[in-house]
């Protein structure tokens, strides 16, 4: 058996490079990466000064150390030990210490200092008192006369006779800062040149991340209506422009689609205009050159009558499909029970499936309420009994069923029919505006083709599902699937397809 099913639910113009996307991508790049070397930059700074100012204070620290080894006061005069004459090492030490000191008493009056300290100022007899006062040593950054940067260790020096002693040495930061400098000097020097190479980089780089683009741009420029089955393809890569091509493929394929249907529904509509209106002009003509009585003139106004209701027929259904489609033709949605319903419209239909000689049967289930469009879930119940009596021969039957689905929260509507059936090829187009299945079977039967165009906007417009069955020569079966709430978001499940009971 045959099956388809619809789900509805969800010349180039010169740009200034300056302004193009391959100059802002690099331009972007660069820009970022020259920030981000010029805080690299200052923090290797920060951290190579503190590293050196940090072997600076621990060379201090054992400088405070051996100072107050090496140095005594006798008689209020300051005397360094005599150091090992099989030592070196120690005899540069001492040389170092008589360098950089700075020895006060407790008044804060010099009893001994080196020149190099006294570049740097001496500690005021206030300062000198607060430190033997506080007995702890402090760690201060001072600057000589000519600029020099020292660091400065002060603290307690014990005498004889417990007398106390202020004792200052210094240390030369000179080398350290000299050593910072040439880092950030060279470092911001060559910066230009890093960040040049880096331009150079992004915009050679930047030339391959936007040739797809650049290649969707174009294909877009050579896009007209003769061409709208243009693809491009893909690069393979699976990336974000991958993506944008699959979506442009994508999207000409659904233009070149809706043209394909505008051009067929421009056809469509002329040849149904046509052929009432040549009959209408071809009635009247032969009722002007032809009619003698006043009952060949009323005849031929009857049937120019009939023609112009078809003709009527014809514009009242595209206007109400075109409203429908463009959002025009607002829903009053309210709760309805699909059964009664179903019940309801298949009663008005009895009287013409008798007339023909078709068995109209009806099998309800309660318990399926919806919120719905009355008036277009009956024009849907509608034209589906139509289509079903019209398209099935005397002594065929048709069956309706309605009520809840198995897949809970849906209601489902089945109608059966033992008609002609629809080939194949023909069921992906039945929804289509004005389509007809053309064969000696069907060409007998009266219709616009329009009547399944509703059913499918009904059924898409309340958020659900329809699934058509059919073989040639044995019936056909319309089965659809409604939710029982107007704003579900789940997509309509697959349909179970009960047989009907007939």
């Amino acid at each position: 058996m045959a099956r388809v099913t619809r789900v509805f639910g969800v010349p180039k113009l010169p740009v200034a490079k300056i302004r193009g996307l391959r100059f802002r991508l690099t331009a972007s790049y660069v820009l970022f990466f020259a920030l981000l070397l010029v805080v690299v930059g200052l923090v290797c700074r920060a951290y190579l000064k503190s590293q050196l100012d940090g072997v600076e204070r621990a060379a201090l620290d054992e400088e405070w150390d051996a100072a107050k080894g090496y140095l005594t006061i006798l008689s209020f005069q300051p005397k360094w030990a005599e150091p090992d004459p099989d030592d070196p090492d120690a005899q540069l030490i001492e040389d170092r210490l008589k360098q950089v000191y700075f020895v006060a008493d407790a008044n804060g009056n010099s009893i001994g200092e080196s020149d190099a300290y006294t570049s740097i100022g001496r500690d005021s007899p206030q300062e000198i008192r607060r430190i033997l006062a506080a007995g702890k040593t402090e760690v201060t950054e001072r600057r000589s006369s000519d600029g020099i940067p020292y660091l400065v260790e002060v603290g307690v020096l014990p005498g004889d006779k417990h007398e106390r002693y202020f004792l200052g040495i210094c240390r030369s930061l000179e080398d350290a800062r000299h050593t910072v400098h040439v880092f950030t000097r060279n470092y911001f020097l060559a910066l230009p040149l890093i960040v040049a190479v880096c331009a150079l980089l992004g915009w050679l780089i930047s030339a391959g991340a936007i040739k797809p683009v650049n290649v969707v741009a174009h294909a877009a420029q050579n896009i007209t209506g003769s061409s709208l089955s243009l693809t491009i393809p893909l690069r393979g890569a699976g990336d974000e422009l991958d993506h944008l091509v699959d979506s442009f493929n994508r999207m000409t394929a659904r233009l070149h689609q809706s043209f394909e249907q505008i051009r067929q529904f421009s056809t469509d509509v002329s040849h149904e205009l046509r052929t009432p209106l040549t009959a209408i002009r071809g009635q009247l003509e032969v009722a002007l050159f032809t009619a003698e009585t006043p009952e060949q003139y009323r005849e031929a106004m009857v049937n120019a009558l009939e023609d112009v209701e078809k003709l009527s027929s014809i514009v009242r259904a595209l206007l109400l499909l075109s409203q429908s489609e463009s959002g025009q033709l607002v829903l009053q949605k309210t709760p309805l029970d699909v059964a009664a319903l179903a019940a309801d419209v298949a009663d008005q239909f009895q009287i013409p499936a008798e007339e023909k000689g078709v068995t109209l049967s009806v099998a309800l289930r309660p318990g399926a309420t919806i919120a719905a469009d009355r008036t277009q879930i009956e024009r849907l119940l509608s034209n589906l009994l139509s289509n079903a009596i019209k398209y099935t021969p005397a002594g065929g039957r048709v069956s309706v069923t309605a009520g809840p689905a198995d897949t809970p929260g849906w209601a489902q509507i089945t109608i059966e029919d033992t008609g002609v059936g629809i080939a194949a090829e023909n069921l992906p187009h039945i929804f289509d505006r004005f389509y007809r299945v053309r064969n000696p079977e069907t060409n007998t039967v009266p219709g616009l083709g329009l009547g399944l165009s509703f059913v499918a906007w009904i059924v898409e417009v309340h958020g659900g599902r329809i699934d058509v069955a059919s073989t040639p020569g044995e019936g056909s079966r319309f089965t659809v699937l409604l939710p029982f709430d107007a704003a579900a978001e789940s997509p309509a499940p697959e349909i179970q397809n009960v047989p009907a009971e007939i």
